[in-house]
């Protein structure tokens, strides 16, 4: 892939982990069980950080806006996450999660003209990206107000960027035709990540193989589950239309202004995947597609 969409993949790539610390960073967790959240496992908290952009959402807003959860692992946190912390709550402690996270892996670097000048871009490409699919999680969080920390404002144009093109992506799977567990499905098969990464989305064993066995029977996949050629040709088109969706902030940012951005936040970037704190593996497919 060249052109514009390697170089849309390309920032998507980089800015993802900045944002996806929120998920697994020990202060997120702590903020989290403050506000009176279960952390024995991470979901509780993922849905509340996740959705409180939203507002008090209930569980068919968030199963359209997220896509691949399974309807009944949704409905043991949502619309209950509410009835711990109300939505203003949970997005003034997701932000001081990631301000305590950012300083934990940057240091006092948070405060110095690199950061400025990458928050600064980050955002411009963030706010060419509003208002997006409308109702879709990144509108919600183009809609927020702005941290006046550089740092925070650096994780907020990531988490919009990242939503935006998420809301692209479910735009593109649904018009190839896939639903939220086959969209899963033919991930898997052409190599995104093992199959049982996506066990976290809630799907049972039943709802998994039925779906496998409609796209065996639109030649998506073959006996063994893999994608056969057809299969791995509609998911490159789904990849393709997403980045054409994503596109826009990036045209806005200007080449120059993108290529700074990737000088500036490549040593970030470094530190996060060095840190631990992210699984190897993803259901995004970061680094495989």
């Amino acid at each position: 892939m060249t052109g514009e969409p390697a170089r849309v993949r390309q920032m998507w790539h980089l800015m993802e982990p900045l944002h996806a610390v929120l998920y697994y960073a020990p202060a997120a967790f702590e903020e989290a069980a403050a506000l009176g959240y279960d952390t024995e496992e991470r979901w509780a908290s993922y849905f509340a950080w996740r959705a409180a952009p939203l507002g008090a959402s209930g569980a068919d807003e968030v199963v359209r806006t997220f896509h691949s959860f399974a309807p009944g692992m949704v409905d043991r946190h949502v619309p209950a996450d509410w009835a711990v912390a109300g939505p203003d709550a949970v997005l003034a402690a997701r932000l001081r999660a990631v301000d305590r996270t950012y300083r934990a892996l940057f240091g006092d670097r948070v405060e110095g003209a690199g950061f400025a000048e990458a928050a600064a871009l980050a955002r411009r490409a963030a706010e060419a990206a509003a208002p997006g699919v409308p109702g879709g999680l990144g509108a919600a969080n183009s809609a927020l107000p702005w941290p006046d920390a550089p740092h925070l404002t650096l994780w907020q144009a990531a988490t919009v960027l990242r939503e935006h093109r998420g809301d692209g992506h479910i735009a593109a799977l649904t018009g190839a035709g896939l639903d939220p567990v086959e969209s899963l499905v033919s991930f898997a098969a052409v190599g995104a990540a093992p199959a049982e990464v996506f066990a976290s989305r809630g799907w049972s064993a039943e709802e998994w193989g039925a779906a496998r066995l409609r796209l065996q029977e639109r030649g998506l996949l073959a006996a063994d589950g893999a994608a056969t050629d057809t299969g791995r040709e509609l998911r490159a088109k789904v990849e393709l239309r997403t980045d054409e969706e994503a596109a826009a902030p990036w045209r806005a940012l200007g080449e120059a202004g993108r290529e700074r951005l990737v000088e500036l936040l490549g040593e970030p970037w470094l530190e996060v995947i060095g840190s631990g704190l992210l699984p190897s593996e993803n259901t995004l497919g970061i680094g495989k597609v």
